[in-house]
């Protein structure tokens, strides 16, 4: 199996702008954003030392990343990204695609029921997420192309959100440190700093989406 590289799955950083809308599916609301965030890839002791040094060792929470595509990839040729979420029990359909500036994200809760739904009829059910895919021109019936388990802590710093994964897929695990901002030169100066004060090497983040892909091609 060959899977292409596009802009989307390198990006480690991108802009945020959060705007919610009312939406009749679920009786929830529908969330489009675009992220500022900052990313590198950590060892297992890198992320044992900063659990401990920001006291969020008891603070893990697991969350569930399920991928969709079409069986020829046409959402990947697109540069873009669809999945389901899990989070206590909460199921969020989300598509990320390519933006003006970094990534829009378009967010749609739906049910247990919905997430089950999609998996076996190989389809989306009506709401912003669905259209979306339609103005890519893209009809065609999903596959399941698999999992990925992330263990999280968070901590709230003065300067942003600091975030710290431990990913488990397709018999591998990774860590990876993530700094969500709200402004661009101040949170990119905060983030070399955050590196630089615990020792840690810059070292590229290609986004999860892409290490589960890669992990694919090696195993096909």
């Amino acid at each position: 199996m060959h899977w292409g590289i596009s802009p989307l799955l390198f990006c480690f950083k991108t802009y945020a702008i959060i705007l919610l809308y009312p939406t009749k599916q679920e009786d929830s609301y529908l969330v489009q954003e675009l992220e500022i965030e900052f990313k590198n890839m950590l060892t297992k002791e890198e992320y044992t030392s900063l659990l401990t040094a920001y006291k969020v060792e008891n603070e893990i929470k697991t969350q569930t990343n399920d991928y969709f595509d079409t069986a020829d990839f046409l959402i990947r040729e697109k540069g873009a990204a669809l999945r389901v979420r899990n989070k206590k029990d909460e199921f969020v359909l989300t598509l990320k695609q390519p933006a003006d500036e970094g990534l829009l994200e378009t967010h749609q809760p739906i049910s247990f029921e919905t997430f089950e739904a999609i998996k076996k009829s190989a389809s989306l059910p009506e709401g912003e997420v669905l259209t979306q895919l339609q103005k890519f021109g893209i009809q065609d019936q999903l596959i399941h192309l698999g999992r990925l388990t992330t263990h999280r802590a968070e901590c709230m710093l003065d300067e942003g959100l600091l975030v710290l994964d431990h990913s488990e897929y397709l018999n591998r695990e990774d860590f990876e440190l993530e700094f969500e901002v709200s402004a661009f030169e101040a949170g990119e100066r905060a983030f070399s700093h955050l590196l630089q004060k615990h020792e840690i090497p810059k070292r590229e983040a290609k986004n999860k989406i892409l290490r589960f892909f890669l992990a694919s091609q090696e195993q096909a």
